[in-house]
């Protein structure tokens, strides 16, 4: 059976690297999602300002959208050499690559005064930050799960994940902060701080990956001379079936994070002409509740299943989108922070904390951090990147009213719980072993 690496220093416990798991994605994610909290707030007037509030808001989201895009490029090129050379070694790349991009959007010059290169710059610097956290999720999720003993991976596999609702909660507290500067300050200087800032965060990054140690799962593939050339083609040659159902899964995950935690700011402050404050506090207190219950969930998962807890919870986020918007259409701040806390900080944690090792029982050793990078990137296409789009179309389709954007969330809803159903349960398998005898000699799924 498999077992985790035990020892006194740092990088040799599976509780230090799923910490350093959890601090790296962070940063990542903080990196990745201050663009979506900005862009209602700031992009759209000072990249694009020669278009209406709707035009301006829908080509500051397609830039949003186009780091979506890039992410299976990253996941693809990076799960390539994870799955050939490593994951630790692309983990400090990918970090590098966020890092520097995150830095200079936060030196880009604005439209005033660089006119059409400034978007076009925008558009850059997004597509390689796409790239950066396309190979990062894979990575930092196999860090933790591929060092955790059988039974435990679904708690320590949720500990990266926290770094999405904890770099969610620092882009949308720093961008509140600095909300309460001037107006003209904040639109001429201090949006630009919660970018730059980011060179902090990176080196603290380094530092602590920089003591992890390799997984022994891909230790002992290498030593079994397991590591196929391509595995991108590996991939789909043997795990077609998993890539599909693991894409189909995913929907519901995607979609909630981006109704919740991007679209949502641009709704209570554009249709329901709410202060942002009120609409990031909400999104605040949702990612800090997220930070408690995603370990508390992922533990769960390793108890009673992961199937079963994600496909309830999908649909349950599906079913509470109703109440949830009508909760908004009060205005009263209290009651929107329920609306959103409730499917977002409480039941997606469900969802996106058995996640990692759902996902990484799917594929062997050998293609682990393709498959997963490329069922989680690629999927964000559809599930995260196009969602801010999709709502902000059907919002103005329904006359400013949300209840399309309600059944749209339900659909997706039913898919996700459709394809997990149709996953083999495996939170007991050992993940060193290859459920095929040889990639050579393994047959197509």
């Amino acid at each position: 059976m498999q077992q985790t690496v035990k020892g006194s220093e740092p990088g040799t416990s599976v509780s230090w690297i799923a910490f350093a798991s959890s601090v790296g994605t962070t940063i990542e994610w903080y990196d990745f999602f201050l663009y979506g909290v900005v862009t209602p707030i700031v992009l759209n007037k000072l990249f694009f300002p020669n278009f209406d509030a709707l035009a301006g808001t829908l080509l500051a989201y397609t830039t949003f959208f186009v780091g979506f895009l890039s992410r299976p490029i990253g996941g693809i090129i990076f799960g390539h050499y994870g799955d050939r050379i490593g994951r630790k070694t692309v983990l400090i790349l990918t970090l590098l690559i966020m890092g520097i991009a995150t830095f200079l959007i936060g030196l880009l010059p604005t439209y005033a005064s660089a006119g059409i290169w400034a978007p076009v710059l925008l558009l850059l610097l997004r597509i390689f930050q796409g790239i950066g956290i396309g190979g990062e999720w894979g990575g930092a999720v196999l860090m933790a799960v591929e060092h955790s003993p059988t039974g435990k991976r679904g708690f320590y596999g949720s500990w990266p994940q926290i770094g999405v609702p904890a770099g969610l909660l620092l882009a949308s507290g720093m961008v509140y902060l600095l909300s309460y500067l001037p107006e003209n300050d904040f639109f001429s200087w201090g949006w630009r701080i919660a970018f730059l800032i980011s060179a902090v965060l990176v080196a603290v990054g380094m530092y602590i990956r920089l003591k992890i140690m390799e997984t022994p799962a891909f230790v002992r593939a290498q030593q079994a001379q397991k590591i196929v050339h391509v595995p991108f083609l590996e991939l789909f040659r043997t795990h077609g079936k998993n890539t599909l159902l693991g894409l189909g899964a995913r929907y519901i995950e995607g979609a909630t994070f981006n109704v919740y935690g991007v679209f949502i700011i641009a709704y209570l402050t554009g249709a329901l002409h709410l202060p942002r404050q009120t609409a990031l506090a909400g999104v605040m207190i949702s990612s800090a509740i997220m930070i408690v219950m995603l370990p508390i969930f992922g533990s769960l998962s390793d108890k009673i299943g992961r199937r079963r807890m994600f496909a309830t919870a999908g649909l349950l986020i599906g079913v509470l989108s109703f109440p949830a918007f009508w909760l908004m259409e009060t205005r009263l701040s209290f009651l929107i922070w329920i609306a959103i806390t409730v499917p977002f900080g409480l039941i997606y944690p469900a969802v996106y904390g058995p996640q990692a090792a759902l996902f990484s029982e799917l594929f062997d050793t050998r293609v682990r951090y393709t498959g997963i990078s490329f069922v989680y990137q690629f999927s964000g296409i559809y599930a995260s990147g196009l969602t801010p789009i999709i709502c902000t179309a059907l919002l103005a389709i329904g006359g400013n009213q949300p209840w399309l954007i309600c059944l749209y969330v339900l659909l997706v809803s039913a898919v996700s719980a459709i394809s997990v159903s149709a996953m083999t349960e495996a939170h007991k398998r050992d993940m060193t072993v290859d459920n095929r005898a040889s990639a050579a000699s393994a047959p197509a799924e």
